[in-house]
């Protein structure tokens, strides 16, 4: 079975490498390079890294007529999309005979959209998921073929989250194009309310402390590396991992204690373990106390 496969980011990767056991990938379509790093270097996508080390054909279109070029020429059998990050015209979901197939993680129809990962954790989600679909025209709408479920754990951030995901899903993925070429598995539509889950804005990644204890945690995992907020100098930190402490109030973003960062929400207070300083040097909460003597994080 000849695939053409598209992909941006490290999640896609996973699925590239078992696509790679299984069929014959005669194609990769990624997005093209972009500045990257405190320099601003053009840097390449994880998938065309990966691709080139791999020695398959690479391409990398501006825009959807090049897309419908690219596959028509390749003419594969199925097109495989994990997080390529566009959609893809109609035109060119018509071309294979078996359609494209899209991996997303989310137990779709809740979190349709570019950030399901981010959205799934900020809501405090107990379980997520992955669900390999055959693609429509509109976004994330399309018939399932194979849904799994996987439970998040209470110590899971983005990062962790998304491996989770990545691993499982390149499994359930080669699970469901098998039981789909041979006719084994049928697309059934989706069922059950459905929400969306927007691109995340910068504006999101900043920490309220009006907020309560849980959701200033959630926006701590969902965010991972990037939430942050600022200290009283209006020094920016990045805060990397906190926990919910009983029995202690105070006054937004009031920090409660000698020995730890302990920071007063709106509702409860947490207790920040992990955080990048002003300086940019990744310390613990308590490490960060040690030279820091003002009373409220902003």
């Amino acid at each position: 079975m000849k695939i053409v496969f598209m992909g941006t980011p490290s999640f896609a990767l996973p699925s590239l490498e078992e696509l790679l056991k299984h069929f014959e990938v005669v194609g990769v379509i990624t997005q093209q390079d972009k500045p990257a790093g405190r320099g601003q270097k053009l840097t390449p996508p994880p998938v065309k890294e990966y691709a080139l080390m791999k020695g398959l054909r690479c391409f990398q279109p501006e825009s959807k007529g090049e897309i419908y070029a690219i596959v028509k020429e390749l003419k594969p059998q199925c097109v495989v999309v994990v997080a390529y990050g566009r959609i893809l015209p109609k035109e060119v979901l018509e071309l294979p005979d078996f359609g494209c197939i899209n991996l997303h993680a989310s137990l779709l129809p809740k979190y349709r959209g570019a950030s399901p990962i981010q959205r799934s954790l900020l809501a405090g989600d107990l379980l997520t998921g992955n669900s390999v679909m055959l693609m429509d025209e509109d976004m994330d709408t399309g018939p399932v073929l194979l849904r799994q479920v996987i439970k998040v754990q209470e110590e899971d951030n983005y990062q962790t989250l998304s491996e989770k995901l990545a691993t499982e899903g390149a499994k359930l993925l080669i699970q469901a194009l098998k039981g789909w070429f041979r006719g084994e598995i049928k697309p059934k539509p989706q069922e059950g309310p459905a929400t969306y889950a927007p691109p995340v804005s910068k504006e999101e990644l900043r920490i309220c402390w009006k907020a309560s204890a849980q959701s200033v945690i959630n926006r701590i995992r969902a965010f991972y590396p990037n939430a942050y907020c600022f200290n009283v100098k209006g020094e920016r930190l990045k805060i990397l991992k906190a926990r919910k402490v009983e029995g202690l109030e105070g006054e937004e973003g009031q920090i409660l204690d000698n020995k730890r960062l302990v920071v007063a929400c709106g509702e409860g207070a947490v207790e920040i373990l992990e955080l990048v300083n002003q300086k940019g040097k990744r310390v613990s909460g308590e490490e960060f106390l040690k030279g820091y003597r003002e009373d409220f994080l902003l």
